[in-house]
């Protein structure tokens, strides 16, 4: 099981960054290891960037953001693009000018991102363009269970108590009315897969959040 004791050097407040392809992809791969990320580090700065919207679905990610305690009204804390939902591999060039122009001037200490085996073609997108723009960073891959049935064995797990399981679930079914009508979206399913990598991380708590951490590296003394 791995705590949250991070810790930047210096002393400098921990700035995490969150990218995704769609609207709710954030909440639902590392929403409740962001609400514990908050409640360890209150100083830490959180960004999110996301690239598929339209209006809809944008105003509902700017309502979710503010309940993770993000500004949704700083556009460098809150970055929406409007990308096609389905068609990022064939926007490449866009999309990646995005990345870069969302990394200017600000390093993160720790970001999440989509995993690579993820058989939804935006997600994949996202997930080679984190490793291509951010090559010297602690990633960190989340998972989003869907019909492609592609979930795997990830290796590095985050423990969430109660509080904050419900919490996530609770900020998904109140802000993401758009998505209710689709199969995909399941809050019952989200508690279950959070359930199951409870068990793999035996957690005390019975839930938590599971990440493929391709890269790690440590620092010996």
């Amino acid at each position: 099981m791995i705590g949250l004791g991070l810790r930047p050097a210096g002393g400098a407040a921990l700035r995490v960054l969150c990218l995704g392809a769609h609207c709710d992809d954030i909440e639902i791969g590392c929403g409740g290891t962001l609400l514990r990320l908050r409640a360890a580090h209150p100083e830490c700065e959180i960004r999110w960037h996301v690239l598929t919207s339209d209006p809809e679905r944008a105003e509902e990610t700017r309502r979710s953001a503010a309940l993770f305690g993000l500004d949704p009204a700083d556009r460098s804390a809150v970055r929406i693009d409007a990308f096609r939902d389905g068609f990022l591999p064939w926007e490449g060039a866009a999309v990646k000018d995005a990345v870069l122009d969302a990394r200017r001037d600000w390093s993160p200490d720790l970001i999440f991102t989509h995993a690579r085996a993820d058989r939804h073609q935006d997600h994949r997108v996202v997930s080679d363009l984190t490793w291509n723009v951010y090559r010297d960073h602690l990633v960190l891959e989340y998972e989003i269970p869907k019909w492609d049935g592609d979930l795997g064995q990830p290796g590095f797990y985050v423990d969430l108590d109660e509080e904050t399981v419900s919490r996530k679930l609770q900020i998904l079914g109140s802000v993401y009315t758009s998505q209710k009508a689709k199969a995909a979206f399941s809050l019952e399913a989200y508690r279950g897969l959070m359930a199951l990598r409870g068990i793999e991380a035996r957690a005390v708590s019975g839930f938590a959040e599971a990440f493929y951490a391709r890269k790690l590296g440590l620092a010996l003394p």
